[in-house]
């Protein structure tokens, strides 16, 4: 699907040029599969994969330690008005903490990791290659880490 390594990854400073149209997507700390139902009657998730990978190094700094763990990796497309508006890649180590979201099939991850207070969000970080914006951030369930990618699709600011 996409590559995270091309992506010039860093902590968000506000003195940063971002496009308002841009940062409204890309800043939010909400659930983006809650503000994508929003925007989009006919909003939906298209599995691309979801099967056991070899993460980016770029990746696999951010899960910390994952010594001996399988990791999972699940690229989706969401899709709203029927055209892709983001590509989103999820990194979820194999573990018993993480044996339910496994088993989510076309839903949404979204509405696991937004809806339990138990799972912890942390930092965000944006990226950029080109004219592409993306966010990731990991989210901690129990005692294992998950890593989240999102780039955002210029068909979502039409």
């Amino acid at each position: 699907m996409f590559n995270p390594d091309k992506f010039k990854w860093r902590v968000f400073d506000p003195k940063e040029n971002i496009p308002e149209h841009v940062s409204r997507w890309l800043l939010d700390n909400q659930s983006l599969t809650h503000k994508l139902k929003e925007k989009y009657n006919d909003f939906r998730v298209n599995v691309l994969s979801q099967e056991q990978n070899s993460p980016y190094e770029c990746e696999l700094k951010l899960l910390g330690s994952t010594t001996n763990l399988k990791i999972i990796v699940r690229e989706v497309e969401l899709i709203g008005s029927e055209t892709p508006v983001v590509n989103a890649r999820s990194l979820i180590p194999l573990t018993d903490d993480t044996k339910d979201i496994l088993k989510i099939g076309s839903r949404p991850l979204g509405e696991i990791l937004f809806n339990d207070p138990e799972i912890k969000r942390g930092h965000l970080e944006v990226g950029s290659f080109n004219n592409s914006w993306a966010r990731r951030s990991t989210f901690t369930i129990s005692k294992t880490n998950l890593l989240v990618t999102e780039i955002f699709l210029e068909s979502l600011y039409a």
